[in-house]
């Protein structure tokens, strides 16, 4: 069975609900995942938009959340997991607001796709402080065993 990503929060392809966005709490949604490949140590995860600003013209990809060193034992993070409550030896890199955390979907035009992207690594990589998304996918190279996504959606109704 390969890698698996999804959330009980919304279905691959739909909505993503209010609460797990910039309108609503801008929590994390719960996600979960299986098929987890044998020799896996660790898990990274990336959360972003390639159709900011505009999905009629995107011009970059947008980082929502960056995690490293998610343990290889760890089958998926709670609802509105905040950093206090990500399990043991996970670390937290930087997103395109130039923070670590989550945050959420708040488009300022149009709907816009969100990937959440799941790596499973053979390796823990170690405190690398707050790493950028190009610095993790550095940091991995070699290291993916296998990777999975949830695409969720989102247009704000203003």
């Amino acid at each position: 069975m390969p890698l698996a990503i999804a959330s009980p929060a919304f279905e691959p392809g739909a909505s993503i609900p209010e609460p797990y966005t910039c309108d609503g709490a801008d929590a994390a949604p719960p996600l979960g995942w299986t098929g987890v490949p044998a020799g896996t140590r660790s898990f990274a995860l990336i959360v972003d938009d390639p159709d900011a600003p505009d999905p009629a013209a995107p011009k970059r990809t947008y980082v929502h959340w960056v995690l490293y060193d998610i343990p290889g034992s760890i089958t998926g993070l709670g609802p509105e997991v905040a950093a206090g409550d990500l399990p043991d030896g996970t670390r937290e890199g930087l997103n395109d607001w130039d923070r670590t955390g989550y945050g959420g979907p708040c488009p300022p035009i149009g709907r816009h796709r969100y990937f959440f992207k799941l790596y499973a690594l053979d390796v823990e990589l170690g405190d690398r402080g707050a790493l950028t998304k190009a610095e993790l996918l550095d940091a991995m190279e070699g290291h993916v065993l296998e990777q999975a996504e949830l695409v969720g959606t989102y247009e704000r109704s203003r």
